[in-house]
């Protein structure tokens, strides 16, 4: 395989995608399963038997920010999305904020589920009967064995993502409809048998214990949330760039409706203690609720396949917004290396890789797996919140005319996603000083507040060093222009359709 490095003139990623591949790649890796399977137990421990409730409140914000998404998609198709929106709407140091946060966040997110996929394959082995390997007892929950297992399936599916994006969404498409077949029949029949009463109070957010739980369930449910905006950032390799708004807002009202199946189910068949107790385990434990084995492991291989997809899913959109920030000089020409024989940035696909899993190795430090999920999920979901925020207040900026020309598109693409951002920065912001004030002192652990704020400060800090460097060493004209090089993005429309 040979590169072509970058020019003035890079080298066009194919376009190949349709509307239902853009959708199969958004959905991976937002990851129902995995959000449902890990996300859910994780929320109940903070919200309780409201999560019903919190999904929905979480989808409001989301939804503005899908809009905003989906506005700026049409007037500027670009890969590198919310880098180019907020670095030419708002300020060129804010977009590689957007650009570099969704980068670090992401690699820590393949972190995570390569531990989480490690994990789903151990709990399949004891299922097979396999509880040992020499003197060595496999245990799902050890960070290390889940963390071993889950790098070597994140090479192949790197691998896989570097011979094209068409190979990897009929991939990520044959593992989502059969997760999504088992999600339903599962969730589907836990609502009909489920010994647990159903309750019209699991939907009122204001049965919700505090504030600071609110704060957190609402960040949580957002990061369970992320990944639909992953259509926007292959635009530049669909047949028609509307094509990636459609499979964005597809994908995301299709969350909404598995997220509250899947969390009125749980709570139809588990006990609160049973749902914030099980972890990384969740989706096993709720499977052996309601069937006999072989069928009760069906869950945990859709489980399984979930992660495996978003694996791939991370890998991909990341790696097509670092291409993005390279052809700017923000980053360094390997990025924007495309491959002659498979039209993609090999290069930095197979980088992406490589971070990923150093990554995953250094959260060794946190032995339990159930401890890992905890810290990396309130980490993602703060800086995942900046990210959407000034995202939403680009399209503001960017819409604001349409205030005083059509009040109606106005109040759409100008009130709903300013609204949306500050409410998510607001969020943020609270959940930030309630983890400062609850503790006294700093400790590696996913209950030390000072070590879950400083982990998205770290994120956020890096991003400025690297925006210096890029912006004073590089000498990138992206930090005099916040203008993208994609030299065939149209013209700002006005008045969008």
């Amino acid at each position: 395989m040979t590169d072509q490095p970058y020019t003035a003139d890079p080298p066009e990623l194919r376009r190949s995608l349709s509307v239902l591949d853009g959708v199969a790649v958004a959905a991976s890796s937002t990851a129902a399963t995995t959000s449902i399977g890990i996300g859910l137990g994780v929320t109940a421990g903070v919200v309780g038997l409201h999560l019903p409730a919190i999904m929905l409140l979480a989808f409001l914000p989301v939804l503005g920010i899908a809009g905003a998404y989906s506005r700026l998609n049409r007037v500027e198709p670009n890969a590198g999305n919310g880098y180019v929106w907020v670095g030419r709407s708002l300020n060129p140091w804010l977009g590689f904020m957007v650009g570099w946060v969704n980068i670090v966040a992401t690699v820590a997110f393949l972190a995570y589920t390569t531990a989480v996929t490690g994990s789903a394959m151990l709990q399949l082995a004891g299922e097979a009967g396999l509880h040992r390997v020499g003197s060595l007892a496999l245990d799902p929950g050890s960070t290390a064995q889940t963390t071993a297992v889950g790098i070597v399936v994140l090479v192949a599916v790197t691998l896989t993502a570097v011979t094209g994006i068409r190979t990897a969404a009929r991939l990520q498409t044959g593992l989502l409809v059969f997760e999504y077949v088992v999600l339903l029949g599962f969730c589907g029949y836990g609502i009909v048998a489920g010994p647990h009463p159903f309750s019209l109070s699991w939907f009122d957010p204001f049965a919700i214990p505090s504030a600071t739980a609110l704060a957190q369930g609402l960040l949580l449910s957002v990061f369970c949330y992320w990944g639909f905006e992953a259509a926007f950032s292959v635009n530049e390799e669909v047949r028609d760039p509307r094509d990636a708004s459609r499979a964005g807002l597809i994908t995301l009202v299709t969350m909404l409706g598995l997220f509250l199946l899947g969390s009125v189910a749980f709570q139809r068949v588990l006990s609160e203690k049973e749902l914030a107790g099980h972890g990384a385990e969740g989706l096993a434990f709720f499977g052996d609720r309601l069937a006999a084995q072989p069928w009760a492991a069906l869950p945990l291989v859709a489980l399984m396949f979930s992660a495996v997809a978003s694996l791939q899913a991370g890998v991909i959109p990341t790696a097509r917004g670092m291409f993005a920030m390279s052809r700017d000089r923000t980053l360094g020409p390997v990025w924007s290396r495309v491959s002659s024989r498979y039209g993609t940035p090999a290069a930095g696909t197979l980088l992406i890789g490589v971070l990923a899993a150093a990554v995953a190795a250094l959260a060794l430090v946190i032995p339990r797996l159930a401890d890992m999920i905890m810290a990396t999920v309130n980490a993602v979901g703060i800086v995942v919140a900046v990210s959407y925020a000034l995202t939403a207040l680009a399209a503001a900026a960017r819409f604001r005319p349409l205030l005083r020309e059509d009040w109606r598109q106005g109040v759409r693409a100008v009130v709903l996603p300013a609204l949306s951002a500050l409410a998510l920065l607001g969020l943020g912001g609270y959940l930030g000083w309630s983890f400062y004030t609850s503790a006294d002192h700093f400790e590696v652990s996913a209950d030390n507040g000072w070590f879950l704020l400083t982990t998205p400060l770290a994120m956020i800090a890096s991003g400025f060093a690297a925006a210096a460097w890029a912006r004073y060493v590089r000498r990138s004209p992206y930090f005099r222009t916040g203008e993208g090089t994609d030299a065939d993005a149209p013209q700002l429309l006005t008045t969008p359709n």
